[in-house]
């Protein structure tokens, strides 16, 4: 039994993404919950089973999954069969589970602090510069259209999704906003799009 904890117009969107590419949205029960946002809407839903009251919270026979990143290398893990992931043994693995990394580690950290205007020589030290985080961006797509290559992946699908969410924080380059078009074009995103609309109206 698989059950994703979501609300709609969220990080947990994504999943709901993701489970579209992955074509197991029949497989997923789907709860919507409410959540405190950053705008003072919403609350912390005691139907949701997330210690911290948020989301996404993915629970498999039982046992519960946290964090958008491990919730993906799960989920592509569990449905290799579209090729979202590179699975163990492929000489690609290691450079995928980086990409997810480096988006939990540095490109979550150096665009929360971006948008909160916060600029310090040790946050840059730290987790990178949003100058640097653009070069290596851009130098990831000079001579292929995706992250991982020729292939559209769960990686692109990660760390397009705060450039969509805030398009202010994209880099100023060609090939960097050719990708996040070009991921922003793929039907999953329509379709998770038309799900969180139907499903607020209905809450």
């Amino acid at each position: 039994m698989l059950t994703l904890f979501h609300s709609p117009r969220s990080r947990s969107s994504r999943i709901v993404t993701l489970l579209h590419e992955l074509d197991a949205v029949d497989k997923v029960a789907i709860e919507i919950v409410d959540i405190a946002r950053g705008d003072g809407s919403g609350r912390k839903d005691p139907q949701n089973p997330h210690p911290e009251g948020k989301v996404p919270l993915l629970v498999h026979d039982g046992v519960v999954i946290w964090e958008s990143i491990a919730i993906i290398q799960y989920l592509t893990d569990l449905f290799p069969e579209k090729r979202m992931a590179p699975v163990a043994g492929d000489p690609q693995r290691g450079q995928y589970l980086s990409w997810l990394a480096w988006y939990a580690g540095v490109v979550e950290p150096v665009l929360v602090m971006q948008a909160a205007g916060v600029s310090h020589p040790f946050v840059d030290f730290t987790f990178r510069s949003p100058t640097e985080l653009a070069a290596r961006l851009k130098a990831a797509l000079a001579d292929s259209p995706y992250l991982m290559g020729e292939r559209y992946t769960a990686v692109d699908l990660l760390l397009h999704s705060p450039f969509a969410w805030y398009p202010a924080a994209t880099p100023d380059s060609d090939v960097v906003k050719a990708w996040v078009q070009r991921c922003g074009e793929r039907p999953s995103l329509q379709w998770t799009a038309d799900y969180d609309a139907r499903t607020e109206t209905a809450a």
